[in-house]
């Protein structure tokens, strides 16, 4: 028996339920409400047994809309929610709601649409995220600046028992005429043990979103392979934002065809145990 696949990075919204203001400047076939009965039909071609739902805005409207969608779908395994960094007694307060509910296992906050790029270096951010470590809670960083994974080995170091993963990779330059300075610092940001990756997002950098190939991904795929080894690594599909860069299928495919070039155990790994590990999704939601 293999390993369940997990979608370690799927999002749902509606914009008549919550405020998702930066939608407005996305295209338009991603400008309306998404349910995971949206995606189920590709999830099941794709052999998807469980999805982590990951916030998509910085509110409880949010959480409460992905704690509705997890209600009603068995393939919801765990939740990443949003929580107020900046205001760490609300941080302390709502980890503490969450300790009897299984699904509620990490934070993430859409640093990337902070005008302060130094924003996770703040005193009371860096006293939320202390939060986080004491209650055995993950953060997934929205690392699209250099400058955001520059700032990830510090908070790794300040925070030693905070497990960390950087979503879509921190967005390498694909497609671009330099792999610098993203190549040097995701190996930088893969030195701290405690941090992680995530397979996702790995889309056209530059023009068309969707003007890429499995050649063009790969490198960066072999890249992070080597700097996180598979047991730090994670499939995350980036679903609905994928829908713009050829759809879920045409990802999951590709993503698909370069691990599937690893043996067994780090093909496990990748595709749902090492999201399981640092998630500690409940055993029993998959």
């Amino acid at each position: 028996m293999t390993f369940p696949i997990i979608d370690a990075h799927q999002h749902v919204w509606d914009p008549a339920r919550a405020d998702y203001g930066w939608l407005a400047e996305e295209p338009a076939v991603i400008n309306r409400a998404f349910t995971l009965d949206d995606a189920l039909p590709e999830l099941r071609d794709a052999g998807v047994d469980r999805v982590v739902h990951v916030q998509s805005a910085d509110h409880a409207e949010d959480t409460e809309l992905m704690r509705d969608s997890a209600a009603q779908h068995e393939e919801v395994a765990a939740i990443v929610a949003h929580a107020p960094l900046e205001r760490p007694d609300e941080v302390a307060l709502l980890a503490e709601s969450w300790r009897d509910d299984s699904l509620m296992v990490g934070v993430r906050s859409l640093i990337h649409n902070m005008p302060d790029s130094d924003w996770l270096l703040r005193p009371d951010v860096d006293e939320g995220l202390g939060v986080l470590e004491r209650e055995g809670l993950t953060f997934d960083v929205v690392a699209v600046l250099p400058r955001h994974l520059e700032i990830v080995p510090v908070i790794a170091e300040r925070h030693p028992d905070l497990r960390i993963v950087i979503d879509h990779l921190g967005k390498p330059p694909v497609g671009a005429d330099s792999r610098q300075p993203w190549w040097d610092l995701i190996a930088a940001s893969a030195a701290s043990p405690n941090v992680f990756g995530k397979v996702s997002g790995l889309y056209s950098s530059v023009g068309d979103p969707g003007d890429w190939t499995i050649d063009a991904i790969a490198p960066f795929f072999d890249h992070a392979l080597a700097s996180f080894g598979p047991e730090r690594l994670m499939y995350g599909g980036d679903w609905p934002i994928s829908v713009v860069a050829g759809g879920y299928t045409r990802v999951w495919t590709a993503l698909r065809a370069l691990v599937d070039r690893l043996d067994p155990p780090a093909r496990e790994r990748v595709l749902g145990a090492t999201a399981a590990e640092f998630y500690r999704i409940d055993p029993a939601r998959i």
